[in-house]
């Protein structure tokens, strides 16, 4: 399955190479912020790019609510299209360059989960889990040393990247009144 994503998301620069991590997370809190602006879905933005070239493989926005679909997360919504674009379902795959995740806000748990089986070998974060629940979202169980359990996996974390652009397209989409969309009310 692929995502498609809206049809702004065709006005973002992709010739752009973005090695920074700063840059790449102001991609991805781009990404979450227009998808707040335009309605077209929830407060989550993410990317992945080449680690070494910077070169933007794909972008990805949460899209639960408009796909119908609870595993629709901007980073799940990335990954797949970054297998798709590279024809591959193991973007850390041999013969296949390095690749990062940058992502608007920590991964929830479903999220954190796919991390090590997309093969990605950086993941870059700006807005904490913590800023996430605060608005009432559930992020679900996750470990109190997930950054520690994906370095272990030979995975680079850094996270606090422009944490308060991030944190601020949380608090735009609670502002205005933006569908909490937890499965079951969090329970």
């Amino acid at each position: 399955m692929v995502f498609d994503l809206p049809a702004w998301c065709a006005d973002i620069d992709v010739e752009t190479a973005r090695t920074d991590p700063t840059d790449q997370i102001r991609l991805a809190v781009e990404l979450a912020e227009r998808n707040v602006a335009t309605g077209s879905g929830g407060p989550f933005g993410a990317a992945i790019f080449e680690i070494e070239s910077g070169r933007l493989v794909s972008c990805g926005v949460n899209m639960v609510v408009p796909s119908k679909s609870p595993i629709a997360h901007a980073e799940i919504v990335a990954i797949t299209r970054a297998c798709e674009a590279t024809e591959t379902f193991d973007l850390g795959a041999p013969g296949v360059p390095a690749m990062a995740l940058a992502t608007s806000t920590e991964p929830c748990a479903m999220c954190f989960g796919a991390v090590p089986w997309s093969g990605v070998r950086r993941l870059i974060t700006s807005a904490r889990d913590a800023e996430a629940r605060e608005i009432g979202f559930d992020e679900g169980p996750k470990m109190a040393d997930w950054k520690q359990a994906l370095e272990r996996r030979g995975i680079e974390v850094i996270t606090d990247v422009e944490r308060q652009l991030g944190a601020d397209v949380l608090r735009e989409y609670a502002a205005r009144g933006g569908l909490l969309y937890n499965g079951r009310g969090g329970h």
